[in-house]
């Protein structure tokens, strides 16, 4: 939502970039203030390298543009793929972290929960809309692989170090995409496209992602994913906390919906730690 605001003042290339611009200076500034040096082997590079066009290049640019021409509920249903996609890769990519019946089913009933919410919204507005879908679907592919990639190789990388180095690359990509496409004189620097930029590079890069990156490490990486499950309901309880939206019957089925899919997708670790055998002191 943040995202489609934005792109009212300021070209989508260029606000991926402004908006990681913002975030690689201030992860610039915390690993200084750490006195934490930032690796520069050749396996970190890797991992810089692959998050910065998989994660944070690529994809953004195809989020930003894909913004322009789809409502913001066909985006929350787009982007609750994600977890599934995440399943599927993981699946094959970790041997540790299969699929099995919770999680499918799990991932299946918290995205209908998603559909129920939004999809009474959905509608058609230009012919681009179809465009626009796809940019969203392969923008969430890559991510998916991206996450999944990370936590086979990158994992034990410190997340300020891996979100400077990888958010660089992928700010040196835009910056690339927007000057070939995109024209400075169609940047608006006003209050809505000033705001969007710094919401979106302390909240949406920093702060997210860092604890984004923090919980790889310790959890699995679909049940990581989950959290875009929860995301598009967060965004709807702020609207109707801060800007008195109206909340109808269909968010609490869907809401409902989406938290049975998360406890029933960890369903085979809760029963794990409900009859682990006690041990005898």
């Amino acid at each position: 939502m943040v995202i489609k605001v934005g792109l009212e003042s300021i070209p989508p290339f260029y606000g991926a970039a402004f908006r990681f611009f913002v975030a690689v200076s201030i992860l610039f500034i915390i690993n200084i203030v750490r006195g934490s040096k930032i690796p520069s082997d050749k396996d970190s590079r890797k991992v810089y390298y692959m998050a910065g066009l998989l994660s944070f290049s690529i994809p953004f640019a195809l989020v930003y543009w894909g913004q322009q021409y789809i409502p913001s509920s066909l985006s929350s249903i787009l982007f609750a793929l994600y977890p599934l996609i995440v399943g599927i890769f993981s699946h094959f990519m970790l041997r540790s972290e299969p699929l099995n019946i919770f999680k499918i089913s799990g991932i299946i009933l918290g995205f209908s929960g998603v559909v129920m919410i939004f999809a009474r919204d959905i509608h058609w507005d230009t012919e681009n809309t179809t465009l626009g879908m796809a940019a969203i679907i392969i923008s969430s592919i890559l991510q998916a692989l991206s996450l999944v990639l990370i936590k086979k190789y990158g994992k034990d990388m410190d997340p300020f170090h891996l979100n400077f180095g990888g958010m660089l690359i992928g700010l040196l990509l835009l910056l690339l995409f927007a000057v070939t496409f995109e024209n400075v004189s169609d940047i608006k620097l006003d209050s809505i496209g000033i705001g969007s930029v710094l919401y979106l590079g302390i909240l949406g890069s920093v702060v997210t992602f860092s604890i984004y990156f923090w919980m790889l490490k310790r959890i699995e990486a679909v049940y990581l994913s989950l959290l875009a499950f929860v995301t598009p309901i967060l965004a709807i309880i702020l609207g109707a906390i801060i800007l008195n939206e109206k909340l109808d019957v269909q968010i609490f089925y869907g809401g409902a919906f989406v938290l049975t899919g998360i406890l029933l997708a960890n369903g085979k670790d809760l029963l794990k730690s409900i009859f682990k055998p006690q041990k005898e002191n």
